[in-house]
């Protein structure tokens, strides 16, 4: 035990020193002091040529405690920025826009792909984050796509920053456990799911190339760090996520390849576990949002030149477009992957024509929105590590809200750590720690029946509502309900929550 408490003590000690000098000089210029002369550039630290054993090029190497004390950080940083106001002005918390070195690998016009980066270089943790912002799959709905959603399809007009939210962000009061890992998001503007191959030519006018985006990204961040890295987690929100199931495997196959088989290759998939299930209501099939998903799926992946994941592919051959359904693809998936989904998805409901505008929602809605929940919890209960609060909503990973939203006391960033201390231990033959849980769904039935789920607006009003006036607006009268059983609203309200 006092070996332990030890690390973090001599870490803070080392860490103090070199502050202090740091700090001290900042301080003189600060007051306006005189320059000291500049000295020469130390040499570039030497790397060992061992893979297994790669020297830290940072002076202090975060590791042990990232994984022994969760706020040992939070402290030095408080410290750091407390001690010197001029460091603190000096903080940058944006990511920088890098475009990729291999020119040929372009968004949907042509334009160059690339990625946001902010560098951290006492961690030896990446964090490789895939946006999502739906697709589309044929020359009228693609040119529709551009008229309306360029930015999703282009990249002429991205800005230079970009400030990191929710798991990306780089406080560890809004990041507890990855405020420190080196973040990376890669715009999306191949709207194929992350999913093609495909370079533009004459008769498509349009490149899909999602999955080389992802490739060419990684060996562009192996010059900047990642060849040193020890964890990489691949995640992704709503198309993201759906991108992370395809391609965890391919990015974890791309590094042993070339020799990098020590950096642990994890995916984080967010709102991307669709069902394809029957519509609540048949339309014709014109755009993304009137089709089945399945048959989305199945024109989009010819006109992307798609590659799904090959285990997958062999269980599926001719009909691939199933590795494009979570619980299809995942158990042929070898990474480890944490799955968080909403079990009343947004988008779900909105390729399965459920539109929650409007008048009340009519009782066969309400039974198919409570199905879908059930589907969904079925489909989820044989994946070890996930996360499924029984709310309305759709993404949550980059939200400002992702730490308050709880599933039996435990919050996502919670789970999220006992599922890093978990692969941890287990690669070191230990067993998984107590009290810490990784496998979290809710049990309560309707929409919104945990407590902690995030604010919901009226999409008719953008007025937000509270629970009392959401499942009014989803046909359940709780005051009328009450009256029938002879109790407080409010009672009532509570056992809704809880699942009673």
């Amino acid at each position: 035990m006092k070996a332990v408490r030890m690390v973090p003590s001599l870490l803070l000690v080392q860490f103090l020193l070199v502050l202090m000098q740091s700090g001290a000089l900042c301080a003189r210029r600060f007051r306006g002091g005189r320059n000291p002369q500049p000295r020469r550039s130390p040499p570039p630290p030497t790397l060992r040529t061992d893979r297994g054993d790669t020297t830290e090029s940072f002076p202090l190497d975060f590791t042990a405690v990232e994984e022994n004390m969760d706020n040992f950080m939070t402290q030095v940083k408080n410290l750091a920025q407390s001690l010197y106001p001029c460091s603190a002005q000096k903080l940058d918390h944006d990511m920088k826009l890098n475009f990729l070195v291999n020119t040929s690998v372009t968004c949907n016009d042509g334009s160059p792909a690339g990625y946001y980066l902010k560098e951290s270089r006492g961690s030896r943790r990446w964090l490789i984050f895939l946006e999502g912002g739906w697709y589309c799959f044929n020359k009228e709905n693609c040119d529709s796509r551009y008229e309306t959603m360029r930015r999703f399809m282009s990249s002429s007009k991205w800005p230079q920053t970009k400030r990191g939210t929710g798991i990306l962000s780089p406080l560890p009061e809004e990041n507890p456990h990855w405020w420190n890992a080196n973040m990376v998001f890669i715009p999306y503007c191949s709207s194929d799911v992350w999913s093609g191959v495909m370079p533009k030519t004459e008769q498509n006018g349009y490149a899909f190339m999602g999955s080389l985006i992802i490739q060419e990204v990684v060996k562009n961040l192996l010059t900047k760090g990642l060849d040193n890295a020890r964890v990489l987690l691949l995640a992704g929100s709503s198309a993201g996520g759906t991108g992370v199931l395809l391609n965890v495997d391919r990015v974890a196959e791309l590094l042993e390849g070339m020799d990098y088989a020590g950096i642990q290759v994890r995916g984080l998939s967010d709102s991307g576990w669709f069902l394809d299930n029957k519509q609540y209501h048949c339309t014709d099939c014109v755009d993304t949002v009137g089709c089945t998903p399945t048959e989305t799926i199945k024109r989009g992946i010819k006109y992307w030149g798609s590659v799904v994941p090959e285990r997958c592919r062999q269980s599926h051959e001719e009909e691939e477009w199933n590795c494009f359904f979570g619980y299809r693809v995942f158990p042929s998936i070898k990474s480890p992957v944490f799955v968080v989904q909403w079990l009343f998805d947004e988008a779900q409901l909105t390729v399965d024509n459920i539109q929650l505008t409007g008048q009340p929602v009519q009782e066969g809605q309400w039974r198919y929105i409570q199905n879908l929940g059930i589907e969904l919890r079925n489909t989820l209960k044989d994946v070890p590590a996930m996360f499924a609060p029984a709310c309305l909503s759709h993404e949550v990973i980059t939200r400002n809200y992702w730490i308050d939203v709880q599933v039996k006391g435990t919050s996502l960033p919670r789970a999220l750590h006992c599922w890093d201390r978990s692969l941890h231990d287990s690669r070191n033959n230990k067993p998984p720690p107590k009290a810490c849980p990784v496998h979290l769904i809710d049990n309560c039935p309707w929409p919104h029946c945990n407590p902690t789920c995030p604010t919901i607006r009226d999409q008719f009003t953008g007025q937000e509502m509270n629970v009392v006036q959401f499942l009014m607006h989803m046909g359940f009268d709780v005051q009328k309900m009450a009256q029938q059983q002879g109790m407080d609203p409010s009672k009532l309200l509570g056992m809704l929550s809880s699942g009673s």
